[in-house]
């Protein structure tokens, strides 16, 4: 064979060897699994919504989701890798309005920016939290709460699930809105707050729905209001804490996904669309409408940034007024 037989020869393997690979390089997104990551611990609210959806959305996609869990500082750990990965729409965030919101005031050394570092795919699920108070207390209603709380300044307590969670800035959001006074307990979690406000140790609490709820039916609890601009279909009598006279206060805890900023727009759409699609699935959003979570069906991309940049700035004059700070 001569030198430019073996030329020609080498030139031809390597025009088919580009032309075998030109169609797996244009096949369309996705073309391979995705990784779903949750900031939190395994096991909790958070890990199984994740994975009820993400199994939706894998459907709908034609891939594989897999769901990670990666916790820590108040799930701004792994907020923060996020942020840092390549932006090819196979890494998917689950975002909260703690590590959206309240965590940029909570922490000052955070080394990502919502705004800046991430781009808003679209709202997964809003759960707003419960005023309650133990069946034995004399508060029949928020307005007898108020009228208590002011009559005596500092004499009524609320539990919480620690310093700088959504259950305590409620709290200072409440008495912000009410010019009440309230002295605020913070246990190491819910469950032992809880314990306490069925013992009759604590005078309120506000909590999530899915962990109220079952106290409420039987009897060991009277909700107040629900912090939230709409009853809810499984407490349709409890009224919003606007319908109780105080305006503002209204205070949920929500979910959504976001990909690193820079992602391709067609590949924000396709995921955008999939949520859509899992939350319109009544067979994947029954279980947790019956626990007081309302899918955030219409909020996606631009209308899901708004939404969070309010929360940013709502829940840094909360932090700024309560002084709360978890560095």
């Amino acid at each position: 064979m001569t030198r430019w037989t073996r030329t020609l020869a080498a030139l031809a393997a390597t025009l088919a060897a580009t032309l075998v690979a030109a169609p797996a390089q244009a096949q369309p997104y996705p073309n391979k699994p995705i990784t779903w990551i949750v900031p939190f611990t395994p096991g909790g609210i958070t890990d199984t919504t994740s994975r009820s959806v993400a199994k939706r959305m894998s459907e709908t996609l034609g891939q594989n989701i897999v769901v990670e869990n990666r916790p820590g500082v108040g799930g701004s750990l792994a907020t923060e890798q996020v942020a840092r990965m390549p932006a090819d729409g196979y890494t998917i965030l689950y975002a909260t309005s703690g590590t959206m919101a309240a965590n940029l005031a909570l922490y000052k050394n955070l080394k990502y920016d919502p705004l800046k570092d991430f781009t808003p795919v679209h709202g997964m699920f809003l759960s707003p939290l419960l005023l309650v108070t133990e069946a034995g207390k004399p508060y029949k209603s928020v307005a007898d709460l108020i009228a208590a709380a002011k009559k005596d300044p500092g004499g009524i307590n609320y539990g919480s699930a620690g310093p700088g969670t959504g259950t305590h800035l409620t709290g200072e959001l409440f008495q912000t809105r009410t010019g009440t006074k309230l002295v605020h307990v913070p246990y190491k979690g819910t469950s032992p707050a809880l314990q306490d406000l069925l013992g009759g140790r604590l005078d309120i609490m506000f909590d999530y729905t899915t962990i109220l709820l079952p106290h409420i039916k039987a009897g060991k609890l009277r909700p107040l209001a629900v912090m939230s601009t709409q009853r809810l279909a499984s407490l349709p009598d409890v009224p919003t804490i606007a319908e109780a006279g105080v305006n503002g206060a209204e205070s949920s805890a929500w979910s959504s996904i976001v990909v690193p900023a820079g992602t391709p727009a067609d590949v924000v759409k396709k995921l955008s669309d999939a949520m859509h699609a899992a939350l319109t699935d009544k067979a994947v959003v029954a279980p947790f409408i019956e626990n007081g979570s309302t899918p955030m069906v219409d909020l996606e991309r631009d209308k899901l940034k708004a939404f969070i940049a309010s929360e940013m700035r709502k829940w840094a004059d909360v932090v700024k007024t309560s002084g709360a700070s978890l560095n």
